[in-house]
């Protein structure tokens, strides 16, 4: 079926959970991915809080429309956008020279690795890499890599920093990240069979980065706190909530079964984990956060536990070393 727009949804429980959110002046959250969806609610409500906002967007014409509306919505609030497309590293890197030319005095207090992709074709990104696998993952690995210094400032003046990575429940969908998804093989990664429920290699190549998004939070909290840095590394994953990424995923070919879209929370209610992971109170490094409702498909944001393969020491080691040689050297 034709599914044209996120289906309509009513929150349950956002309005009390914003609600409980700490103000946020004077510190700086910036957001990959954020004209839509859950990363459009994390950015007005950390713009509502009294963040200074910055909107990590590809240039299009949606992305200065979401930056409007959050100005209107936020009067008074501090926004702005800096250029950043992930599929591109050159992109990538010029994001992360505008932040640091921002923000070199008083750093970036989070960074929100919200963007992703999901179920696209077999092909390749002008760099080489899968599109999914450089999205969701290898470009985030190298925004983080070339602004921890930013992070590490804003910890050393208020108190702690955060990255936070976006997974889902897709992360299940793997039995274990395999190295091949990782290295410059876009185009070669198993066709465009699209099946969510079957397997389809579209699916099984997204499983890869959100699992990625999962083992790398672990792989980089192991090394931030044996470097005794203040920054923290976390997690969330959003349920089963009505965003525009099922609409563009079906629009592309790559999500037939949106029948499924029957169950979905709310855009406002999947974000909960999210803003728990950026903004909330009691957060530890390391710490996974999703719906606490049947499946973690929906409900208040609660911490889980992380299963075998998501926190394996060889499979951090991997994936470590196969971002490194996408993206350069990284050693805290």
């Amino acid at each position: 079926m034709v599914y044209a727009e996120p289906r309509k949804v009513d929150s349950k429980w956002f309005t009390k959970f914003e609600s409980g959110l700490p103000d946020l002046t004077g510190k700086v959250v910036a957001i990959t991915g954020c004209t839509t969806g859950t990363g459009f609610v994390c950015a007005l409500t950390c713009a509502r809080k009294g963040a200074h906002l910055v909107m990590l967007n590809r240039k299009s014409s949606r992305s200065s429309d979401a930056e409007r509306r959050i100005k209107d919505a936020a009067p008074g609030a501090t926004v702005e956008t800096i250029e950043c497309d992930l599929m591109s590293f050159a992109s990538t890197r010029a994001a992360a020279a505008s932040l640091t030319q921002k923000f070199s005095v008083n750093g970036i207090d989070v960074l929100c690795c919200n963007a992703g992709v999901m179920a696209l074709e077999d092909v390749a990104t002008t760099d080489g890499f899968d599109v999914q696998i450089q999205t969701n993952h290898l470009s985030h690995f190298l925004l983080t890599k070339e602004t921890f210094p930013l992070l590490e400032k804003a910890a050393s003046l208020r108190g702690e920093a955060r990255i936070v990575n976006h997974s889902s429940g897709a992360r299940h969908m793997s039995r274990g990240l395999e190295d091949k998804y990782f290295g410059p093989n876009g185009g070669h990664l198993g066709g465009n069979s699209s099946s969510m429920l079957c397997g389809g290699a579209r699916w099984v190549r997204y499983s890869q980065t959100k699992l990625a998004n999962s083992v790398w939070t672990q792989a980089l909290h192991a090394r931030l706190a044996a470097a005794g840095s203040k920054v923290k590394a976390v997690c969330a994953a959003p349920g089963l909530a009505a965003t525009n990424l099922q609409v563009t995923t079906n629009q592309n070919g790559g999500m037939k079964e949106t029948w499924i879209m029957r169950f979905a929370q709310s855009a406002e209610d999947g974000t909960m984990p999210l803003l728990q992971c950026c903004i909330g109170s009691g957060v530890a490094s390391g710490a996974f956060v999703e719906p606490s409702g049947a499946g973690n498909m929906w409900g208040p944001p609660t911490e889980v536990k992380l299963t075998k393969k998501e926190n394996d020491p060889a499979t951090m080691e991997m994936l470590w070393a196969a971002s490194e040689i996408a993206c350069g050297e990284w050693k805290l």
